[in-house]
């Protein structure tokens, strides 16, 4: 291509073209290159010429925009209603599968009790946020996503009341095998990612940090503190620094690898700004986490409470 600059706004570019029968196709289009004052950073995006007309317009436009326009409105279909009534069933079935095999594996006794909750604990809700793109962004799309875990509020209640008996639930989800368990962690659990949904949604950085860590936090603190926490806490021996830090990084690490999934599709912009606040707010909810008051109340009820107010105040 050779493009010879007939103005300061327009150029001609001569095409050549190599077909299979060895011969060479030469065509001239004129091109306009406009830059709207708007946009401080531009990129060049060409369109397509109309049948009335052979030249092509290249227009400036920054990143941001740019990744607006390549990223479709809804993935599943047109409409964006059915497309987010299909993610909701896509999502649904992914992280209902999951709950169902750790079901199995507590029944089955394939793993400690208290390990087996955790994983519980750590996969669903950053499972279940993967599943967040698949949703359009019309309205519908976050009240949709909130349904997953606003089932799993209902399920609590019925299972915690003892209105209706899984065994199967109580044993992957509680402490020491008590239904009633399930009115207290694993209802905050899905109580806070179904508001984070709801409220936050994929283009806040609360619901990140809120979710990331309440889900990676919280639980491989627990993983690693049983493990390693031999030197405990002075002002809480329930608690180990080996159990805090992997709770700090753990948090940090994944609200950070979300960041720049949710940045990929073009849900955020990803900074230094936004990493260095994820880093304040997973040392402070760890911070919070480690008080006497943290295990009296419930951790899955002080680590989104404080991931949100700290959020809020950073972000």
């Amino acid at each position: 291509m050779i493009c010879r600059s007939s103005s300061s706004t327009t150029f001609t570019c001569c095409f050549q073209r190599f077909d299979p029968l060895h011969r060479f196709t030469h065509i001239s289009i004129p091109i306009s290159l406009t830059k709207p004052s708007s946009f401080s950073t531009p990129f060049l995006t060409l369109f397509k010429p109309s049948s009335s007309s052979s030249s092509l317009t290249l227009t400036t436009q920054p990143p941001q925009a740019r990744r607006k326009f390549a990223l479709p409105a809804t993935m599943l279909h047109q409409n964006p209603l059915v497309s987010d009534i299909c993610a909701l069933a896509v999502s649904g079935a992914i992280a209902f599968s999951f709950l169902r095999f750790f079901e199995e594996t507590a029944k089955r006794s394939l793993f400690d009790q208290k390990l087996n909750r955790k994983l519980v604990h750590v996969s669903i809700g950053l499972i279940f946020m993967l599943c967040w793109p698949l949703y359009s962004s019309d309205g519908w799309g976050p009240i949709l996503a909130s349904l997953i875990p606003g089932i799993n509020i209902i399920r609590m209640l019925v299972i915690g009341l003892g209105i209706y008996k899984d065994e199967a639930t109580v044993k992957s989800m509680s402490r020491f095998g008590d239904y009633r368990e399930l009115l207290k962690g694993p209802l905050y659990y899905a109580a806070t990612i179904t508001l984070a949904s709801i409220i936050y949604w994929r283009t806040s950085p609360i619901s990140i940090a809120a979710i990331c860590n309440l889900c990676a936090g919280d639980g491989l603190a627990d993983i690693v503190g049983r493990r390693f926490g031999d030197k405990k806490i002075p002002y809480n021996r329930n608690k180990s620094y080996a159990g805090s830090i992997a709770m700090a990084a753990a948090g940090f690490l994944t609200s950070v690898g979300y960041m720049s999934y949710f940045s990929w599709f073009g849900y955020m912009e990803g900074s230094l700004k936004l990493v260095l606040g994820f880093l304040v707010v997973s040392v402070v909810t760890a911070l919070v986490e480690s008080l006497p008051i943290s295990t009296e109340l419930d951790d899955n009820l002080t680590v989104p409470l404080t991931s949100i107010l700290v959020g809020t105040v950073i972000f």
